[in-house]
């Protein structure tokens, strides 16, 4: 058995996994990666991971969700949440959930190391002097129905009072920039 750290990439990007398995490889990691719930699952029992990264929006999964049974499983891992969909709601639930971290893709291999490494909060981060676009505050908005509403789009859309079709289309977009 290798003295390495056991890495865990939880991630459907097959790109993402392949450039990020070989950065943390190359930096002395020992690297697995799932491309799915089932799978991460199943690595994770096998490879006893200390450090994983789990994707936000997986395939046909919320990183959400198996966000706790990661932890149930492995009670001392710790898990950064990655994300090119982020939102305050679903950073706010990860970090209640128990992630240490929670990024915005595309991140590199050392801020994800940096995100692992981190303790506590920096009160020194920096505050925008300007507020959010509407349109932010829009998607920002439906990400937390839809978290209240476990994903469920049939469901987050009544609550927003529009068509189903066009809350899959908005979630198909690309988050706003603030």
């Amino acid at each position: 058995m290798s003295d390495a750290t056991r890495l865990l990439i939880i991630d459907d990007d097959e790109f993402f996994c392949q450039v990020t398995a070989r950065a943390m490889t190359r930096r002395g990691y020992e690297v697995e990666v799932a491309r799915d719930e089932a799978q991460a699952l199943s690595v994770a029992r096998s490879h006893r991971p200390e450090l994983i990264t789990l994707d936000l929006k997986l395939e046909q999964s919320s990183g959400l969700k198996l966000l706790p049974e990661l932890i149930a499983l492995l009670p001392d891992a710790r898990i950064v949440v990655l994300t090119g969909y982020s939102s305050i709601a679903t950073a706010v639930e990860a970090i209640k959930l128990g992630a240490v971290n929670y990024l915005c893709k595309p991140a590199d291999a050392d801020e994800i190391l940096n995100a692992f490494n981190r303790e506590g909060g920096d009160p020194a981060a920096e505050i925008s002097d300007n507020p959010p676009s509407v349109n932010r505050l829009t998607w920002e908005h439906i990400q937390k129905v839809l978290n209240e509403h476990d994903g469920n789009i049939s469901s987050t859309a009544r609550a927003l009072g529009m068509h189903r079709r066009t809350l899959q289309r908005k979630l198909q977009k690309r988050p706003v920039k603030r």
